[in-house]
């Protein structure tokens, strides 16, 4: 079975989490940085994706702690 990316405004949905705080989560130089959070899947020059069976993985972990 292929791994579904979900796009932006799916994660958003899925995570209930603002574009920024993504953005924040993903920024090393940012105090809501999350090393475990799932990195971005390019797929175009200005367009990223995030792999489903990776933040159904951190939700996962995130909700067990």
């Amino acid at each position: 079975m292929a791994n579904k990316i979900l796009r932006f405004t799916e994660l958003q949905k899925r995570i209930s989490i603002s574009r920024s705080s993504i953005y924040n989560r993903l920024n090393p130089k940012h105090k809501s940085y999350d090393p475990t959070f799932p990195k971005p899947v390019p797929l175009g020059p200005r367009l990223v994706g995030f792999s489903e069976a990776q933040i159904n993985d951190w939700i996962d972990k995130t909700l067990s702690k």
